[in-house]
């Protein structure tokens, strides 16, 4: 499991700064908002930790 900041949600702030044709000095320094909860289940299960259905349940209606 992890937790923390969205890689991809930084990386599309940073091109469309750059996009705009801005020097890095010169783009404001932007904290990132959106947070990623990441579970492999594959791993989870071969340690024997079970996820609670209600969580699972949740992350199928984001994918989906």
């Amino acid at each position: 499991m992890s937790y923390g900041i969205s890689i991809t949600d930084g990386y599309a702030k940073w091109a469309r700064g750059n996009s705009q044709g801005r020097k890095p000095a010169d783009m404001p320094v932007v904290q990132s908002i959106k947070l990623e909860f990441v579970i492999n289940l594959k791993t989870a299960k071969a340690i024997g930790l079970t996820v609670p259905a209600p969580l699972l349940a949740a992350a199928d209606e984001v994918i989906e």
